[in-house]
Order: C-alpha cells, then sequence, then structure tokens
C-alpha cells in the first residue's frame, strides 16, 4: 500500500509518497509560492532522481495536479498509474475540541475544520483548500485521513490547559490551551520507549521537539499532560522569529507606545521576535552561532536566553510529572545543535543529568541515539522525529478498518 502524505499551507504544498509495506519514503517534494506567478515544484525520488519546475499554479486544485504529473512523470516519476495510491493523509494543524483522534475525511470533517479557521486562520485555511483541491484531482475513490496536531495534546487536564482569564472566553471561544507538533511528539515519545526498552505505559518523557518554532511536552504514560505551545503557536519559549510567553502587559505597553493594531503587534511577536529580534542577525540558528563566534554579543545574548528557557521547562514538568525516566530532543535544532543539547543539559545536572560530550557533538545530520553518559540519572537521547510516517500508519490504519 502506497500513501501520499500532504503537509499544506496557506501558499504551499508539501508532499511525501511513502511505501507502507516497509515503511520507506519513495518520493518527495514541494509545491512553493501557490498563487504567486513565481511558484514551482520541486521533486525527488528515493533513489536520487529530482526535478525542478517553474510553473504557475494559482491554488492548491492546480498544485495537486503539479504533484499527480511528477508522481507519474516517465523520468522521475515513481508509478505508473493513480490507482497505486492508495489513500492521502493530510497534517492539520488545529483540531480544537473538535477533533481529539485521526478521522478520514467527509463534507462534516471538513465543514469542522473550517470552524476552527479562526484559531489558526493561515493554517486551517490552507488545510482546507488542499483537501479540497486534492478532492477534485484524486476523487472521492480514493480515501482521504486528516491527522490533527492538537489531538496528542487531548489528554491535557483542564488545570494545564485553561487560563486565568475569565471563563466565559472559554465558553464563548474555545480560549484555552491546545498545544501543536503533537504528531512529532507522539512519534518521538513512541521511539523513546522503544530505545529503553519499556512499555510507554510505564514511562514519564520530556519531549522536545526543537526547531525554527518548538515546543516541549510532558508524557505520563503516553498521555499528555502538559505542553509549552498554547492557544497558539506562539506561546512557550523563544523560537526563531516567535517571542513565546511573555507578560502580557508588555503587549499593550508596546501596542500603545508604538500605535500599532492589533494584526501588527501580532506580527511583531510571531514574525519578527525571538532569535531574529534579540540578536538582530536572522532567525536561522547557523547565522546566529556564525555571529556568535565571531563576537556579536547579542547573538551570544539570544542563544543564552534559549537554553535557559528550554531548561526550565524541562525543569518545570519534571516537577509536573513527578520524576522523568527520558529526555528526547529532536527537529531541526534538538537534532543538529550540539551545543544547545550541552548547554541545556547542563542545567539539568542538577537532576542528575550527565551528558557524554563526545558523543552529543557527533549527533547531528540524521545520526540519532543515546547522548547522556552510562552514569546519568536521565537517559538523554536525540531521536530523529517523522511526522509523515506518523499520518501515514494512522492512514492506513483507518482506511483498512473502515474497507
Amino acid at each position: 500500500m502506497k500513501i501520499l502524505v500532504i503537509n499544506a499551507g496557506s501558499s504551499s504544498l508539501k508532499y511525501q509518497l511513502i511505501d507502507m509495506d516497509n515503511e520507506k519514503m519513495v518520493a518527495k517534494g514541494n509545491c512553493e509560492r501557490i498563487g504567486d506567478k513565481a511558484s514551482f515544484i520541486g521533486h525527488k525520488t528515493a533513489d536520487g532522481r529530482q526535478m525542478t519546475k517553474e510553473v504557475y499554479m494559482p491554488d492548491h486544485t492546480t498544485a495537486f495536479l503539479q504533484v499527480k504529473e511528477a508522481l507519474l512523470d516517465k523520468e522521475v516519476g515513481v508509478i505508473t498509474d493513480l490507482s497505486e495510491v492508495a489513500a492521502i493523509g493530510h497534517r492539520i494543524v488545529q483540531g480544537g475540541a473538535l477533533f481529539s483522534e485521526s478521522v478520514i475525511v467527509d463534507e462534516k470533517v471538513i465543514e469542522g475544520i473550517e470552524s476552527l479557521i479562526p484559531l489558526a486562520p493561515l493554517h486551517n485555511s490552507g488545510h482546507v483548500q488542499a483537501i479540497r483541491g486534492c478532492l477534485s484531482v484524486f476523487g472521492d475513490s480514493v480515501p482521504e485521513v486528516v491527522v490533527f496536531d492538537t489531538a496528542f495534546h487531548s489528554t491535557m487536564p483542564a488545570k494545564a490547559y485553561m487560563y486565568a482569564v475569565p471563563y466565559e472566553y472559554y465558553e464563548k471561544y474555545q480560549v484555552r490551551r491546545y498545544g501543536f507538533h503533537g504528531t512529532s511528539h507522539r512519534y518521538v515519545s513512541g521511539e523513546m520507549a522503544k530505545n529503553l526498552g519499556k512499555d510507554i505505559k510505564d514511562l514519564k518523557l520530556i519531549t522536545c521537539h526543537i526547531g525554527n518554532g518548538s515546543s516541549i511536552t510532558a508524557i505520563d504514560g503516553g498521555k499528555v499532560i502538559d505542553t509549552s505551545m498554547g492557544l497558539t503557536p506562539l506561546d512557550g519559549f523563544m523560537m526563531g522569529t516567535r517571542s513565546g510567553g511573555l507578560d502580557p502587559s508588555v503587549v499593550t505597553f508596546i501596542a500603545e507606545k508604538e500605535g500599532i493594531t492589533p494584526e501588527e503587534m501580532s506580527n511583531l511577536l510571531n514574525k519578527k521576535s525571538g532569535l531574529l529580534g534579540i540578536s538582530g542577525v536572522s532567525s536561522d540558528d547557523r547565522d546566529v552561532s556564525a555571529a556568535e563566534e565571531a563576537g556579536n554579543e547579542r547573538a551570544h545574548l539570544a542563544h543564552e536566553m534559549l537554553y535557559y528557557q528550554i531548561a526550565k521547562y524541562i525543569g518545570s514538568y519534571y516537577v509536573a510529572l513527578g520524576g522523568c525516566d527520558g529526555i528526547v530532543f529532536c527537529a531541526g535544532l534538538g537534532e543538529n545543535q550540539p551545543q544547545l543539547r550541552e548547554q541545556v543539559c547542563n542545567y539539568l545536572k542538577c537532576f542528575g543529568v550527565n551528558l557524554d560530550t563526545e558523543v552529543n557533538n557527533k549527533a547531528r545530520c540524521g545520526v540519532s541515539g543515546k547522548i547522556s553518559a552510562d552514569d546519568s540519572k536521565i537517559p538523554v537521547w536525540v531521536v530523529e522525529t517523522n511526522e509523515e510516517l506518523v499520518i501515514a500508519r494512522d492512514t492506513k490504519a483507518l482506511v483498512e478498518k473502515n474497507a
């Protein structure tokens, strides 16, 4: 069974075709700048063939037509007939309180995702466009499944997901913590249980998805009890361009002083803050690291803030869990930035964490594994995340269940 996994945004469409017989990627690609005259598709196969083509894609339907052509192409294609795609799985950022698990797509499901657009305007609107575009190209004979980033966090208790604002706003607008990156946290926590040789139901784990967007999650017995991102992906600790949590009065103070609108303030906090805002260099950690090595004090400060904030979250989740059986680092920085892992773990020495510096320095560019020393009271691992595989597995399971 081959499953096409889709991760769509408002102007992009990432795809990956996975052969579920061996759970290996067959081909993957991106459709970028959808709606722009400069739109293009990049496609590559597992055996190294690749293609990039500039082509106008005014909407997601035409983007899916390009995906279809790429998969069937004589030079870079990986299937001979569209019927080889048995099902399609979509990543959906915001499932709100409506969806606590993956579901097969029907009109009611699409309407439910649409109803949650106010909670994730850019993400969910793009997802809906992609689902409808996919249906128009592949037809309704190919089953489609939606997998929600928020679903894994739906086990959080009210004491963790509620905000201390008037309760009426929860009742009227569903203002609460939802959490994100759930598909990644779900995958790496499962892999960590395998690595430790234990049932996940017997483990207390802290998973750290650290990239341009980042979140940390406390998992007790396979169920999330708390996570750093909130109503939106802006909450938590500082990221590439996001501020993370801050005193709410900072928002009103700056807005009043600068005379800016709510939309402009949202843009400032989401796209101009974090590593970019503090360093003044870039949102890309590689650029910030280079600037720090060259003696840039603001770049150094940005890193100090990031490491400190990550360590504080891990420490707070140690308390929330009542202990910890393992810490996992994943995603772009989590998997490829030894300095970040080392500095964070230095803060955690009070919990008995002891890093193997030599092994940690080698863990990058696809190299995963245990990075803590044998005498560390808490094992620390780097696990390469694979959200697409989780989506493909859920899709396969649901399609077979409903066959």
